[in-house]
């Protein structure tokens, strides 16, 4: 059975009939007298505000410190390094590359903490 319906028809049977708006009386429109208003002053600028604190970045930190030496039996020396990662073996593999560029050769891990 297919039967042919128009739009028209098909919104009336899903949506029901549609209301009907209420009438709005007709005003008559009075003119407006045109009323010179004083100009408003300028607002007075407000008493400097207290500067907010800077907040330091939120990123985390891992402190990782060395015992580096350039010689096999030479003189030790901390060599400390902060990495932006929460890795340890991470932090820990670029503080030393960076202990790598500053020539040394001979790495010990003493600790990995966080900042």
């Amino acid at each position: 059975m297919t039967e042919s319906l128009t739009e028209e028809e098909m919104r009336l049977a899903l949506f029901g009939p549609a209301p009907t708006p209420a009438p709005v009386p007709a005003q008559e429109e009075t003119p407006v007298p045109a009323v010179e208003s004083a100009p408003t002053p300028a607002p007075a600028k407000p008493a400097a505000a207290k500067p907010r604190p800077i907040s330091k970045a939120l990123s985390p930190k891992l402190r990782v410190i060395l015992h580096v030496t350039k010689e096999y039996d030479g003189a030790v020396e901390v060599f400390s390094y902060d990495a932006n990662t929460l890795s340890s073996f991470v932090a820990e593999q670029e503080a030393k590359a960076e202990a790598k560029k500053k020539k040394f050769k001979y790495f010990e891990l003493v600790s990995v903490s966080p900042i």
